[in-house]
Order: C-alpha cells, then sequence, then structure tokens
C-alpha cells in the first residue's frame, strides 16, 4: 500500500484517504498465532469510553469524505448506522471488545464507497497490490 497521504479533493485523492483510513482501522495489525489482521478500531476499543470515541470520530471521517464523493443520502445514513452500532456495540465491556474483534464497520463502509467509485468515479478506483 502507498503510504503518500493524498491531500487533495479530487475522487482519487478522497478514494486513498479512505483505503488508507479503513486499512490502519481495521487490518493493519498481525496478530501472531492467528490468521487474523486487526486495527486500531480494535485495539481502541480496549480502552473505555474514550478508544470508542476516538473510533466513532474515525469512522464518521469516512463517511463525511463519502459525503464529497457525492454519495446518496441513503448511503451516508446505512454508513452512518454502521458505524453507531460498532460504537455502542463495541462499547460493552468485554463483549463489545469481541464485537469490534468481529464487526469491521469501516470495511463495510469501503465496501460501499468502492461501489459508488465503480458506478460514478472508475477513474478513481484503488487497485490494492
Amino acid at each position: 500500500m502507498d503510504l503518500e497521504f493524498p491531500l487533495g479533493s479530487d475522487p482519487v485523492s478522497i478514494s486513498r484517504r479512505i483505503e488508507m483510513l479503513e486499512h490502519v482501522l481495521e487490518r493493519a495489525i498481525s496478530l501472531p498465532g492467528i490468521r487474523r489482521k486487526v486495527g486500531l478500531d480494535a485495539v481502541m476499543g480496549l480502552v473505555p469510553v474514550a478508544g470508542d470515541l476516538v473510533s466513532a470520530a474515525l469512522g464518521m471521517y469516512i463517511v463525511w469524505e463519502a459525503r464529497r464523493l457525492g454519495m446518496p443520502k441513503w448511503q451516508l445514513a446505512r454508513m452512518t448506522v454502521n458505524v453507531g452500532v460498532d460504537t455502542l456495540l463495541g462499547a460493552v465491556p468485554v463483549a463489545g471488545d469481541l464485537f469490534d474483534f468481529m464487526f469491521r464497520s469501516n470495511s463495510r463502509n469501503l465496501k460501499i464507497v468502492r461501489k459508488h467509485i465503480a458506478k460514478h468515479h472508475p477513474h478513481a478506483r484503488v487497485i490494492e497490490g
């Protein structure tokens, strides 16, 4: 993954920022002994209240960037619900940490964004290597 942070407001730059943030939040860290990657979302969820609030804010940043792509309100609402479910259920002590490990709201939202980009901004698709 290219680590250069794109600063533009064009669909390509927005798409790359969303891809990078999703990677950091959901799958940046390999856990030894298991075949599952986790990200800062699951790690921050271990910190009561503050970690969940920071994770929610970063998740909503993805929704904000999606809005800049011109995504319909119903898709933005769906993405917001994903972040809300992750935040509310992730805040439950112990069980919420397991939930954070399994429910990847940012990956779900990235999938919604990718479908929109493929249809409305095909030149902005980010190809993962």
